[in-house]
């Protein structure tokens, strides 16, 4: 009998990811989990331990006891979390635990369907491209060489549990003003998107005068009501028309496992992540005095470039995801570090990104300053002037991918929509460098979809540009 091929494992931007039952199986999970335990063990002359924790998908708390069996069985001691909780709980956890890295069962944002791993290295943060592609390629030859995977009793002396909340939480609570925030009287509306983040502001700012009303907090792995736990316009509807049922200072949502974070403010609705980044590094440099590098991804605002430059920080670019934003933020001693998708992290924490931190750091510049959200952005804008940003998401098939990296590869014009091309930045994608502002395509590292990410300083020119970059690749 013919034995069946076994599927590819692919690390995306974070972390591999697979429609469940399809390429995310218990087999394949063995496999990437195997390679996880042989790279340990080849490059950790040290004490071996890693943390192992999951989200609210699907099946995720069976694939982590599974991943702590394999870990377990290749003589590398395990700490196993009790319970679901933030991607980022798991990341500080390495940290406190001087742990060789941890393995996530998640799969961040995306719809119900998928489920994914994500690996951090013993800093907190994402593992390294040299990391995570040394991983990628024993998992594939362990499943194409039929490798036998070491296997561990649940019950192995080498597996304890532990709770991923206690310390985490308790760190979360002193990078703020907890008692100003507690006694401020503020009314927030907050989403957890069913995912992990469900309750925990709760838990940190449970104040007299605090009000929090939180929707969609209840379990529920199929994500009912909205495509995915995305923390996108699209996905807020609800989330945005609660927050003019009554006096809310914001709207708060996190993905599926609390690593991001979206914003609703009760006067103007949805405020992209573009926005909240800037808000962000303008609260920090100009009220809270603090000094020290941004890093911005390629896809993310310019306007974090500018407040940099006004007040005397540098700004370090990369490319696309945290295993690159990290690594650069450890080697600057960076204050923040942001990316389009709404990921961002910050100093004295995790070189990781953090949509529980981020989320208290607007709370509190909200009670420091008295101005909601679209007054914290007017702010910004009358620093650096306005910007406007759109993104589209294309799905695309694997036969057109080499299709369009050869039609963006062949382009040969000088100009987009009218707009001059400046340059061409082709470090994670096809970024075309405009005179007031850029426009990029990049094939996702993580979904089947091609993103066309555009900033410019005049918004009625956002429509034309997007357009124009539809008929470019002719799809």
């Amino acid at each position: 009998m013919m034995r069946r091929m076994a599927s590819t494992i692919r690390f995306g931007t974070d972390g591999w990811r697979a429609i469940i039952g399809e390429e995310f199986t218990f087999e394949n999970v063995r496999a990437c989990t195997q390679a996880v335990a042989e790279y340990i063990s080849s490059t950790n002359t040290h004490e071996k331990l890693v943390v192992v924790g999951y989200d609210t998908r699907f099946e995720s708390d069976e694939f982590a006891k599974t991943v702590a069996r394999v870990l377990a069985g290749n003589g590398i001691a395990v700490e196993i979390t009790d319970r679901p909780a933030p991607t980022p709980a798991f990341s500080f956890r390495v940290v406190e635990s001087k742990a060789s890295g941890a393995v996530i069962v998640t799969s961040s944002h995306n719809p119900y369907q998928w489920n994914g791993i994500k690996i951090k290295s013993r800093l907190g943060g994402s593992a390294s491209p040299e990391i995570v592609n040394s991983i990628e390629q024993r998992a594939n030859d362990i499943l194409k060489n039929g490798v036998k995977v070491q296997i561990a009793p649940l019950n192995s002396d080498l597996i304890t549990k532990f709770n991923p909340l206690e310390g985490y939480l308790a760190h979360l609570k002193t990078q703020i003003d907890l008692p100003r925030i507690q006694s401020s009287g503020l009314h927030l509306a907050v989403d957890s998107m069913y995912g992990t983040g469900s309750g925990l502001l709760q838990e940190i700012l449970d104040g007299k005068s605090l009000v929090i009303d939180e929707i969609h907090s209840e379990v529920n792995p199929r994500f009912p009501g909205i495509r995915a736990p995305e923390p996108v316009e699209e996905n807020l509807q609800e989330l945005i028309k609660l927050t003019t049922t009554k006096p809310y200072s914001i709207g708060l949502a996190n993905d599926g496992d609390a690593d991001r974070l979206g914003i609703v403010d009760p006067t103007t609705g949805y405020l992209d992540s573009l926005g909240t980044f800037a808000i962000l590094v303008n609260y920090l440099l100009a009220e809270k005095n603090l000094t020290g590098a941004v890093i911005k991804s390629i896809t993310t605002t310019n306007m974090v470039k500018l407040l940099a430059e006004k007040y005397g920080s540098p700004c370090y670019e990369t490319p696309v995801g945290f295993k690159y934003i990290g690594p650069t933020m450890v080697e600057h001693d960076a204050l923040i570090g942001g990316e389009e998708s709404g990921g961002y992290g910050f100093r004295g924490h995790i070189p990781e990104r953090d949509g529980i931190l981020a989320a208290l750091y607007l709370i509190e510049a909200i009670v420091t300053t008295g101005k909601e959200p679209h007054t914290l952005l007017e702010d910004v804008y009358s620093l650096v002037g306005t910007h406007f940003y759109e993104r589209i998401d294309i799905e695309i098939t694997e036969e057109q991918r080499p299709k369009i990296q050869e039609r963006l590869k062949t382009f040969d014009k000088n100009e987009i929509a009218g707009e001059q091309i400046q340059a061409i930045d082709t470090r994670d994608g096809w970024r075309f460098l405009l005179k007031d502002g850029w426009l990029l395509f990049r094939i996702s590292g993580t979904e089947p979809l091609l993103r066309i990410y555009t900033e410019l300083k005049e918004k009625e020119k956002i429509t034309r540009i997007l357009e124009s970059s539809r008929k470019l690749i002719e799809l």
